[in-house]
């Protein structure tokens, strides 16, 4: 839309080169607009979303804690010349056995990692921990050409890990743990072959659940298995 004004030809636009008007002036109004807007809960304030959320904690009120594991940084050939765009890979967790990946993209960093961290708060499993501090068992896990090895280890030893399959225990309150990657290097089919393996991990409740013994059964077995190896 194009309207004249005093002889001069401008547009409509909130903001215009060509306007007569200052920018000052411009700016003031639009900031005076996304006020009353944020006022009314509209997209100027949250987007439309109508409620403020804490998005470092979960639903059980425990704080979350994030990790970046890996930025990969594509560049794509147009005519002007090159295009930038970020993606993310971010492990979250609560310290507390509940621990979930995701991935995003954007065209700037924070952008990117605010995506991965959404999407892993939305993704976040329940892993059964022995006393809070280890594995209950050994498990393997693979995705693709990855390959972990996850060994349950007594206490005092830390969590011996490497890359990205640190962060995984560390974000999940890991104290005591033992991992070997013998497959790809890629931080994505590491963090997924991780992944698979603690999906595979079972406390003594539910393994005794299942076959209708009790829990000090259970724990016994495990324990003469122990001493004999």
């Amino acid at each position: 839309e194009m309207r004249f004004v005093t002889g001069v030809q401008t547009c409509a636009l909130p903001i215009c080169r060509r306007c007569p008007r200052g920018w000052p002036e411009l700016l003031g109004e639009r900031r005076m607009a996304d006020n009353k807007s944020s006022d009314r809960g509209g997209k100027g304030g949250q987007r439309g979303r109508g409620r403020d959320r804490d998005n470092n904690r979960n639903d059980d009120g425990d704080e979350i804690v994030d990790k970046l594991v890996h930025i990969n940084r594509v560049a794509k050939v147009v005519k002007g010349g090159r295009r930038f765009s970020f993606a993310a890979l971010v492990v979250v967790g609560d310290g507390k056995g509940r621990v979930g990946y995701g991935t995003g993209k954007a065209r700037e960093v924070p952008e990117a990692i605010r995506k991965a961290t959404d999407s892993a708060k939305k993704s976040m499993i329940r892993v059964p921990l022995r006393e809070g501090r280890t594995l209950h068992h050994d498990v393997n896990g693979r995705f693709g050409a990855g390959k972990v090895v996850l060994r349950s280890a007594p206490p005092g030893t830390g969590i011996i890990a490497g890359g990205p399959m640190r962060a995984v225990f560390e974000t999940m309150g890991v104290a005591d743990v033992v991992c070997k990657s013998n497959g790809t290097q890629n931080p994505h089919n590491m963090i997924k072959a991780t992944f698979e393996g603690l999906k595979l991990l079972q406390s003594p409740r539910s393994v005794a659940s299942r076959r209708g013994l009790k829990v000090g059964e259970i724990v016994a077995r495990r324990g003469e298995i122990a001493g004999a190896e």
